[in-house]
């Protein structure tokens, strides 16, 4: 029986930012076989797809000493699509001080780049700005530099090809068993359908600039199993995807899809050995197989 929605895509993405040093912003990375990789993390890529597929469209929060997601009877998960990503919320004393915990029923992996990182600094400064204060006030850009606000920064970028992995919970999604409350299976298909047409459509904005990271290769489908069944399956060296470990997941039950924009060096190869479809197709495939799941 089917339980779940799991993929693993190739996306061609930038890093998100982790720690700043002064006016230098550092990419997000991680260390394996003794080299740096940038990575989008899968708090950054989670919050994405939350607000792209409108789930945070009815997002409440509460600050009780903490900021968190507002959670009470009458706003649950099956009630409030905001609240399909988990939830901690602590009630208030006169409430009764309750706990609720709820986790998200979708799970995503580290969107981690296929090759180690290579320093790309950007410099820029905010001189037409700081130019403009000081014409206004009488002040000279170069003598009042403190006071006209001039200045300098830089961050490290980083766009490149990264991998990463998405399970979604069929048989969670749209139930909150603190509350004994559970959503229709139309409204449970048409939060897993944003979510999947945030998959296939992502967009990120980095540094106020807009990051197209739709996948360029995907791989899985509906699966009996709630884990991410491709993620140790998926790998690129130099330019080329590995074709064998996937054909040894590749199963009746499973396909993939392409962009054919000849970004895998051995796309030729890929489509001769795998037969992809269609990144449309694909998707637009895996959302019928959702809403025969959910019977509607």
């Amino acid at each position: 029986m089917m339980k779940s929605v799991t993929l693993t895509c190739i996306i061609n993405a930038t890093s998100n930012y982790g720690e700043s040093l002064g006016n230098v912003s550092s990419t997000h990375k991680v260390y394996k076989n003794g080299k740096e990789y940038a990575i989008r993390s899968r708090e950054s890529l989670k919050n994405a797809i939350c607000v792209q597929s409108g789930l945070y469209d009815d997002l409440q929060t509460s600050n009780d000493g903490v900021m968190q997601k507002l959670v009470t009877k009458d706003v649950n998960a099956a009630t409030c699509k905001a609240l399909e990503g988990g939830y901690m919320s602590t009630s208030k004393k006169e409430d009764g001080g309750l706990t609720y915990i709820r986790n998200s029923s979708f799970y995503l992996t580290d969107a981690v780049a296929v090759e180690s990182f290579i320093n790309d600094t950007r410099f820029h400064n905010n001189l037409y700005l700081a130019a403009n204060f000081a014409k206004a006030n009488g002040l000279n850009v170069q003598n009042d530099a403190v006071k006209v606000g001039l200045m300098p920064y830089q961050y490290e970028f980083d766009k490149s090809m990264k991998i990463y992995s998405i399970t979604i919970d069929l048989e969670k999604i749209g139930v909150d068993d603190n509350f004994n409350a559970e959503a229709s299976n139309e409204e449970k298909y048409n939060r897993v359908s944003s979510i999947l047409d945030a998959v296939e459509n992502l967009s990120l904005i980095v540094k106020g600039n807009l990051d197209n990271a739709e996948p360029i290769f995907v791989v899985g489908g509906m699966s009996p199993r709630k884990t991410h069944i491709f993620e140790n399956s998926v790998a690129v060296n130099n330019g080329r995807l590995s074709i064998e470990p996937i054909k040894e997941k590749m199963s009746d039950i499973y396909s993939c899809a392409i962009i054919a924009n000849n970004q895998l060096k051995n796309q030729d190869d890929i489509i001769r050995e795998l037969n992809p479809d269609t990144i449309h197709n694909f998707f637009n495939n895996l959302k019928l197989q959702v809403r025969t799941y959910y019977g509607i």
